[in-house]
């Protein structure tokens, strides 16, 4: 089992919080972005540097996670990606992407974007806090305790 990070659009207390889990359980962890993201050199976690562009590191991920990894992003269209192909997504905020709710978020993400294309300011979401660290660290730990034993059997 792999995490992976699409560290682009990750906020600094949720990657510490990462690089901590990563210590703790062992965890392999691949950070990939399109610009140098600061990470302690330890042997279970890697960091891919892409080519700058839209996409890049989305399809550096998708491209190489697999069934049984676990991928965090904020990235909706991403997220919808992994889920077809059977890798676990979860977002910032401890948000869970699965095959029932995948559609109505690639949905809701599409009418915002156009809403924004056409002029029209969309609400904006509020900043994480710290509720939103906790739920994430709950979601987190769910979800690779489910992994591990799922591969375990």
């Amino acid at each position: 089992m792999r995490v992976w990070v699409d560290a682009d659009s990750c906020p600094k207390n949720v990657r510490d919080l990462l690089i901590r889990a990563a210590g703790k359980r062992k965890l392999s962890m691949v950070f990939v972005a399109d610009r140098p993201v600061a990470l302690p050199e330890t042997r279970n976690i890697e960091f891919r540097l892409v080519e700058t562009g839209v996409n890049r590191a989305d399809g550096e991920i998708a491209g190489d996670a697999r069934a049984g990894d676990l991928v965090i992003t904020r990235d909706i269209p991403l997220a919808a990606r992994l889920v077809k192909a059977g890798v676990r997504a979860i977002d910032d905020r401890g948000f869970v992407f699965s095959e029932k709710n995948i559609g109505d978020r690639l949905s809701m993400r599409n009418l915002m974007y156009g809403l924004r294309e056409a002029g029209i300011q969309a609400e904006r979401a509020k900043p994480a806090g710290r509720q939103d660290l906790k739920a994430f660290a709950d979601a987190l730990d769910r979800e690779i305790t489910r992994l591990l034993k799922a591969k375990s059997c």
